[in-house]
């Protein structure tokens, strides 16, 4: 038998062509999955005749964030990828997979709610300065993470919240206080200015880090382009949600320092879902739910 000895550069290119199939393989593997899904759930609403009866008014999950699958759905952002230094971090959380001392033990309030299960975790530094010579050029001072596109062999997939009142999220605030008054909802339609994000401000009803649940009307969203309000106003397209996602926008605000969000799950629900009517009650603000000013 004989033994071929391969040289280093060969075996570097061998082992970097092999990276490249194993990537590419994935991404197809997850093209025809969403294929597949696309396939699957348009056949069922045709058995079921959806459209000859009332739209359906069920809760909607729209993403969770419980395993590494679910993280690998979502990209990050932040300004040091233009020239900052804020960084940015997504991964699984596997600590919040904890069993209940007592799981028979009811929550005492709407208010406490226990995740049992590992969780997407947002973290990183917000900072406010620049790389030298770019003072003045970029604005910094900004980190996110949003839902990666879905393209399948018949378009891209979205989400048709058009039943639906609100957006829920399940989330949790840690990190400095300074930086949980600066946290936007972005969602992304399929329209034909793709820059545009309909933005929301996140509301924090609980200071102690502890899970809560969040509601924001459809309504409320605003529309803003490039980081900035769109004077006129238009009616959101909610019959295909592109992306979602969550930004910290300290810039804005002038906010800096450590920051992170634990998100469990994103949902589309109406009224009659909500089991905690206070959740619903509107935080007071000087100016639009938008423009709101930060605490610190």
């Amino acid at each position: 038998m004989t033994v071929v000895a391969l040289s280093a550069e060969t075996t570097t290119i061998l082992l970097l062509n092999t990276s490249v199939v194993l990537s590419t393989m994935s991404r197809l593997s997850g093209y025809l999955h969403r294929t597949g899904k696309l396939i699957r759930d348009n056949a069922s609403r045709m058995l079921r005749m959806e459209g000859a009866e009332e739209p359906s008014r069920a809760p909607k999950l729209l993403f969770t964030f419980n395993n590494h699958e679910d993280i690998q759905q979502f990209a990050t952002g932040s300004d040091a990828d233009v020239g900052g230094f804020s960084t940015v971090h997504f991964e699984l959380d596997e600590t919040t997979a904890q069993a209940q001392t007592n799981p028979h033990e009811k929550p005492s309030s709407p208010l406490d709610i226990t995740v049992n299960r590992p969780t997407g975790k947002f973290w990183g530094e917000m900072k406010l300065n620049v790389r030298p010579g770019l003072e003045g050029r970029i604005r910094a001072g900004y980190a996110g993470f949003r839902s990666k596109p879905r393209p399948t062999l018949f378009g891209e997939m979205t989400d048709d919240v058009s039943n639906h009142e609100y957006l829920a999220l399940r989330v949790r605030a840690l990190g400095h206080p300074r930086t949980r008054n600066s946290y936007f909802v972005n969602l992304q339609t399929d329209g034909p200015i793709t820059t545009d994000l309909w933005q929301h401000r996140l509301f924090f009803r609980r200071d102690d880090g502890g899970w809560e649940d969040i509601f924001i009307p459809f309504k409320d969203f605003v529309l803003t382009n490039a980081g900035e309000l769109v004077p006129h106003q238009i009616k959101m397209y909610r019959e295909r949600v592109r992306t979602v996602g969550i930004s910290l926008l300290g810039g804005n605000s002038g906010v800096e320092g450590p920051y992170e969000l634990g998100i469990d799950h994103i949902s589309a629900v109406n009224a009659e879902d909500v089991t905690d009517a206070s959740a619903l009650e509107k935080v007071p603000t000087e100016g639009t739910q938008w423009e709101r000013p930060p605490v610190l």
